[in-house]
Formats: C-alpha cells, sequence, structure tokens
C-alpha cells in the first residue's frame, strides 16, 4: 500500500499533465474562461495586456505543473529507492524533460495545439526550480528571491518614477512603493549582519 502511495501520485500527475495538452486546454479554450477573468479583475485593462496576461498565465502553468511533477517524482525516489540524494535529482530533472518533450510531441500532433521547445525550456525550469528548493529548503530561494524583487521594486521603480516625472506623469504609487522597498531592503540588510558572526 505504501508503494502505491508512492508511485502513483507522480504517475496520475504525468496523465494529468498529457490531458492538460489536450485540444480542452488550448489557448482558444482557456481564453474563453480567463479573458473575460482578467477583464472583470482588471477594469479598464487594454486587449493588448489581455492578451498578454493569458500568455503569461499560460506559461506560468507550464512551470508549476512541472514543478509538481518533480515534488512528486522526488518523493517517490526518496522513499522507494536507496538511490543518494544527487541521483534522485538528475534522475528527477530527466524524467521531466523526457515527459516534456512527450507532451509538446503530443500537442503538435492535435490541430488546436502547437508544440514548442521553448515550452520544454520552461517545463524544465519548473522543475529544476522545485528541485532547488527540495535539496536546500524553501528559505535560502525564498531570501533571493526576496531580494531580487526588492532590488527590482526599489531601483526599477525609482527608474520608472524618473522617467514618469521627466514625462510630465505623475509617479503614482511610486511615491510609496519605491520607499518602502528600499527601506524593506535596508532592514533585511540590517538583520542579515546581525546574523553573521
Amino acid at each position: 500500500m505504501r508503494r502505491a502511495a508512492s508511485w502513483l501520485p507522480p504517475l496520475a500527475w504525468m496523465g494529468v499533465i498529457l490531458w492538460l495538452s489536450s485540444a480542452q486546454f488550448s489557448a482558444a479554450e482557456t481564453g474563453g474562461i480567463l479573458l473575460p477573468l482578467f477583464g472583470w479583475l482588471l477594469p479598464g485593462i487594454r486587449p493588448d495586456d489581455l492578451d498578454s496576461l493569458h500568455g503569461l498565465a499560460r506559461k506560468g502553468a507550464h512551470v508549476t505543473v512541472y514543478a509538481v511533477l518533480a515534488v512528486l517524482w522526488f518523493r517517490a525516489l526518496r522513499r522507494e529507492t536507496t538511490l543518494g540524494i544527487r541521483t534522485v535529482s538528475v534522475a528527477v530533472l530527466a524524467i521531466a524533460v523526457g515527459w516534456a518533450l512527450v507532451d509538446e510531441a503530443h500537442q503538435s500532433r492535435l490541430p488546436a495545439r502547437t508544440g514548442s521547445p521553448w515550452d520544454v525550456l520552461l517545463d524544465a525550469a519548473g522543475a529544476l526550480a522545485a528541485l532547488v528548493v527540495l535539496r536546500t529548503g524553501w528559505r535560502r530561494p525564498a531570501g533571493a528571491a526576496t531580494s531580487v524583487l526588492l532590488w527590482f521594486a526599489a531601483a526599477g521603480g525609482a527608474l520608472a518614477l524618473v522617467l514618469a516625472l521627466a514625462a510630465g506623469v505623475g509617479g503614482g504609487a511610486l511615491w510609496v512603493s519605491v520607499p518602502v522597498a528600499a527601506a524593506a531592503l535596508v532592514q533585511r540588510r540590517r538583520r542579515a549582519g546581525r546574523v553573521r558572526p
């Protein structure tokens, strides 16, 4: 029973991925649901931006479903084999990339779908991200991602604020978000300085 509990979830998830690559989940089909939803959530958004958001959601789904696949295979292989963590990680990445190739080949045979090598890279990135978190714990990647996002908010926001002022447009929420991001960066640095010996 325990063996089935280990092996069935990743195998079932592979089936879910094939189902998601069917014609039922083509861009036209998901657009019929997501575009009105995004339009309702973001009133006044331009149609081009709506299409971009829809595309981003679809690409984000690639990363997410393959991250889940990697977690499920990692768990199964760690529980049911005596392989070392490095070997398990390589095997999981190979399974994810192999299944991504099968998935895209399947999509390329459907009239409503297209296969793309770029999607295989996205799928591999999702699996790799999950493996990094599994191998290093969630704190280090989460901390690094937080720092990157805060730097982007502070530096990118400051640049956007300068450009907005140069164009004669008010800075709006940037007047609040840029100082908050900068203050959060300073606070993180101070806290990191206290932790180090």
